[in-house]
């Protein structure tokens, strides 16, 4: 049973990031990263934060115009969408992330661009884990 609601978290619809307030908390709380192909912001909610409803990873993309045309920019968000919901159970379940890719996504063999978010949401769980356990020993 709780392997099921797990994965119904896990599902692309309920991982996405909808709301403007929701990307402005993840810009304001984060830091600016970047790896070969685009860079990318995160926080981690608060567990009071962590309604049923939300209680996955969520994950937001960015296209702005300076990647192209509105053809090229949907190309864009549709190829860094199936490869952030096919790597999403690498994220702890109390990550909010924002992607900004970059024009060479356009070009890139998708399984390396799959392997590289891959390797971000990994380098978040990382990072997540050291925090906690930073808290932890703060608070032990």
């Amino acid at each position: 049973m709780a392997e099921r609601a797990l994965n119904s978290r896990l599902d692309w619809p309920h991982a996405r990031l909808r709301k403007h307030s929701d990307y402005q908390r993840v810009y304001k709380a984060g830091r600016k990263q970047s790896s070969a192909s685009m860079s990318y912001f995160f926080r981690l909610r608060a567990e009071d934060e962590l309604v049923p409803r939300d209680a996955g990873p969520r994950v937001g993309l960015t296209a702005g115009r300076v990647l192209g045309k509105a053809v090229e920019r949907n190309r864009i968000k549709r190829r860094m969408r199936e490869a952030s919901r096919a790597n999403l159970g690498l994220l702890p379940p109390f990550a909010d992330v924002v992607l900004h890719p970059r024009r060479i996504v356009l070009e890139v063999e998708f399984a390396k661009l799959e392997r590289e978010v891959a390797k971000i949401f990994s380098s978040i769980r990382a990072q997540a884990n050291a925090a906690n356990l930073r808290e932890t020993g703060a608070r032990g």
